[in-house]
């Protein structure tokens, strides 16, 4: 078997898979029980300062311009092709180049430090001092956080997976869990920000080691080739695109909400709008598997590639479809039993459309790794550019017609079309790529008239579980003989051919 084959064979994608689900799922477990600690130990408004610090730092990251994925894609195609011994120019220069821009980001973040605690944020005046510090001593972390994110993408090129989970996993316990050591001593922001700083250094250090262990070739020779930024800022640009224009898009409805609707109506939107899309984690742990995959076998084997891609988008599926159908179905119980009846009477049915609109918006991340990873982010940058005004303009007329559930049609309208054109111009890119488009569109074919049948049943509850046990039994044949494919079958089997392909 080629190495390639090697480090892209199904066993292991779906062992490594699991693992990066892992590694972004523990620490959510850690927070579920830190937060209300943290709340009632800080107060509300020094908890309130926390996450607003943590949201900021999240996007001044973006400072990396894309450096960091286009540093994956990269280390990935020259693995796939055997030159390891090519890439410590590479990386030496994409890790000076990310920790440069971490500097300017840090001295900008710095700079409108003081505007955001005085101006922009409604921060009473007795916390404006430690906050403006707190700001500040996020502002120095920035050049190891993004620089870290280049340390990550290298151990991803390599299928390193188990190591970058049983670092994520612990960094994201200490990222929650290090301010409760704090508090006995202090409540002030300063010190619970500075000892999660002081873990970020550590983290640094310690994926430092980690690629220094996997690529060897890295302590043999240090070395800057300024060549090579420039492929890499221009690779990363357009992912930077995607990754501003996409979160822009995420939470500017919720402005539109409240200045259309009101400020209550944009809490019956969020609070099932953040339950439900934490299931995209399933497919953002698979895709992140699948891109370095993907990116290492494009140039050389297009055929594996769209084996790959059509292993990813049938695993979705067969996954995401049962459990975003239970949620459209029993939407109204469960808000229910989770907030209350008064609230779910309000949100119950955003979330059975927002449930569907997840459904066809984790298919769509089988074709946006794709297209990165054959090095065109730029059709998903200008794809995001162009839906960013169509979308606010839906959000616009669809909230006048139908109110809040409006909002949520404009959301799944939009998914849907980003679906259906990333499809369409990833298919081009593969030998059958018009094959794949088909067989994913039979496949939401089949799933829609199910979601509406469910959610159309209402307040039977009984009917509803009958529903259920009925559709999700046919579901499991239908899946196991018509979706999985031969070798996908033995793969769950352990049968030998497993290992092959």
């Amino acid at each position: 078997m080629s190495d390639v084959a090697a480090k892209t064979g199904g066993r292991l994608l779906a062992r490594n898979s699991a693992l990066n689900l892992m590694g972004w799922a523990l620490p959510m477990v850690a927070a579920l029980v830190t937060v209300p600690l943290l709340i009632r130990g800080l107060g509300a408004e020094r908890f309130g300062i926390l996450t607003v610090g943590w949201v900021v730092l999240g996007y001044f990251s973006l400072f990396d311009l894309g450096v960091g994925r286009a540093l994956t894609k990269m280390v990935s195609e020259r693995l796939g092709a055997g030159r390891a011994d090519d890439l410590p120019p590479l990386v030496w220069t994409a890790l000076l180049l990310m920790t440069l821009l971490g500097v300017a980001g840090a001295v900008v973040l710095a700079l409108v430090s003081p505007w955001l605690v005085g101006h922009a944020l409604k921060i009473s005046p007795e916390h404006e001092g430690e906050a403006l510090r707190a700001f500040y001593l996020l502002a120095f972390s920035l050049p190891w956080v993004i620089s870290t994110t280049g340390f990550s993408g290298i151990l991803e090129a390599n299928q390193r997976f188990g190591l970058v989970s049983g670092l994520r996993v612990p960094i994201g316990f200490f990222t929650y869990a290090s301010p409760l050591l704090v508090l006995p001593f202090s409540h002030s922001l300063v010190p619970v920000i500075g000892l999660l700083v002081l873990g970020r250094l550590v983290a640094w250090a310690a994926y430092l080691a980690a690629c220094l262990h996997v690529l060897p070739q890295l302590r043999k020779r240090v070395a800057i080739e300024w060549g090579k930024a420039r492929g890499l800022v221009q690779l990363g640009g357009w992912m930077t695109v995607s990754n501003v224009v996409s979160p822009l898009m995420t939470y500017f409805d919720r402005f539109l909400i409240g200045g259309l609707i009101s400020m209550a109506a944009v809490a019956y939107y969020v609070t099932p709008y953040d339950m439900v899309t934490k299931l995209l984690m399933v497919p953002h742990s698979l895709f992140g598997v699948l891109f370095p995959a993907m990116a290492a076998t494009f140039a050389m084997d297009r055929s594996r590639t769209e084996l790959l891609l059509g292993r990813g988008v049938r695993a979705l599926f067969l996954v995401m479809f049962p459990v975003t159908l239970v949620v459209a179905t029993l939407a109204h119980e469960g808000m229910t039993l989770w907030v209350g009846k008064a609230f779910a009477s309000h949100s119950a049915v955003v979330l059975q459309w927002l449930a569907v609109g997840v459904f066809i918006n984790c298919l769509a991340q089988a074709p946006f790794a794709l297209l990165q990873g054959a090095g065109r982010p730029d059709i998903t940058g200008k794809l995001h550019l162009v839906e960013l005004p169509l979308y606010v303009t839906a959000i616009y007329l669809l909230s006048k017609a139908f109110g809040l559930e409006g909002v949520a049609m404009a959301w799944v309208l939009r998914v849907a079309v980003d679906t259906a054109v990333l499809y369409l111009a990833a298919g081009r890119f593969l030998p059958n790529g018009m094959g794949l488009v088909r067989s994913t569109a039979r496949m939401v074919g089949v799933a829609l008239p199910l979601f509406g049948t469910g959610i159309l049943l209402r307040d039977n509850l009984g009917g509803k579980l009958l529903f259920l046990a009925a559709t999700l039994t046919v579901f499991c044949l239908f899946g196991w003989y018509r979706v999985l494919q031969p070798a996908e079958r033995a793969l769950f089997q352990r049968r030998k051919p497993a290992l092959e392909v």
